[in-house]
């Protein structure tokens, strides 16, 4: 039986820095919502947030316009098909994948949604994780930006994180040496022992700089989540032909106006490269990297974890993880009850 009334959340301002407690607003609406011709009616299941987030409430220039104030925030989710106008493709109880926002139902035209088929051995929260645009980054990143070959030294920032965890095991696998960057004991620890990186190093330690030009040396690959005060230092620690993966800047994106880069010449005498990348553009190869994502997945060798937070109320406070380094993994925000069949 459908509900009377359904929760959404909406871009209420655009704040200059940190979001606040005034930045989106929860709106109680009537249950008024049913499909037309090629569409479906989706109950959201769990809801991506992702570091990019942050861009899309800023009004300016980027690859996605920017999420109007009174819209319904952006945001990836999966949910339940629980009624399929005339036409659609979707039958009830289909699970499906899309860019639904933030709400707890909605109706989507079936071109924007795509049914996920659950496999054994498989989470179905890895079609958030590895297996979703956090995975798919991680992997064409550092394969096709970055050009990982073994015996190669990658540093990889924000490696506690859901991308930048891939990215560690990746290039273990293709027999890099991995140094990764976090920012707790804790999760430097998790980061040694369980994903296996070479060296983890805690960008909070007074010893951190003296620690990097130890276990580094000189790297090849940087695959940057940060920017910042670390991106800068390690343009000092480039290798000749080094790669610099753009990947993100959280530590900048609840800047007003960020700093830059004053190292930035080290780029021409070492001859590198420093390039940035949007995972949208790879679009047409999604299935072959899922299929060996999966692969791993399945057999053990690709390890992940996810930060739950249960309820739509609470994905505007989550979101500040993070930027704070609140989440060890993949964060993802429980707004229903998952479906039997999962």
């Amino acid at each position: 039986m459908a509900p009377s009334t359904y929760t959404r959340v909406t871009l209420q301002e655009r704040p200059p820095e940190e979001i606040t407690p005034t930045t989106f607003k929860q709106e109680t609406v009537p249950f008024d919502l049913k499909p037309g011709r090629g569409q479906i009616l989706v109950k959201i299941l769990y809801l991506s947030l992702d570091p990019a987030l942050r861009g899309f409430i800023k009004d300016q220039r980027s690859y996605m316009r920017p999420v109007q104030i009174g819209e319904v925030m952006r945001g990836h989710a999966f949910g339940e098909v629980i009624e399929a106008g005339p036409g659609s493709k979707y039958k009830v109880g289909d699970i499906v994948e899309g860019g639904f926002g933030w709400t707890e139902y909605g109706v989507f035209d079936d071109k924007v949604a795509e049914k996920i088929e659950h496999q054994p051995g498989l989470d179905i929260l890895d079609f958030l994780g590895p297996l979703g645009t956090t995975g798919l980054t991680a992997y064409f990143g550092l394969l096709d930006v970055g050009k990982i070959k073994a015996g190669e030294t990658l540093v990889v920032s924000g490696a506690a994180g859901a991308t930048g965890s891939i990215v560690c095991q990746i290039g273990k696998k293709k027999g890099a040496k991995v140094v990764a960057i976090a920012g707790s004991v804790e999760k430097c620890q998790w980061l040694e022992k369980d994903l296996g990186v070479d060296k983890a190093l805690n960008y909070k330690s007074p010893s951190f700089y003296d620690d990097f030009k130890k276990e580094v040396g000189y790297l090849d690959v940087f695959f940057d989540n940060v920017g910042g005060d670390i991106l800068n230092f390690a343009l000092t620690r480039l290798n000749q032909k080094a790669r610099i993966v753009l990947c993100g800047a959280i530590s900048d994106y609840n800047k007003a106006k960020p700093k830059g880069l004053s190292s930035y010449l080290n780029l021409i005498s070492q001859r590198a490269r420093i390039e940035g990348f949007i995972i949208l553009d790879y679009a047409p190869r999604y299935a072959e990297a899922r299929k060996e994502i999966a692969e791993w997945l399945k057999e053990g060798s690709l390890k992940r974890r996810f930060h739950v937070v249960q309820g739509l109320q609470n994905a505007a406070q989550a979101m500040n993880l993070l930027f704070t380094g609140g989440n060890t993994g993949k964060l993802v925000v429980q707004v229903s009850q998952t479906a039997a069949k999962l």
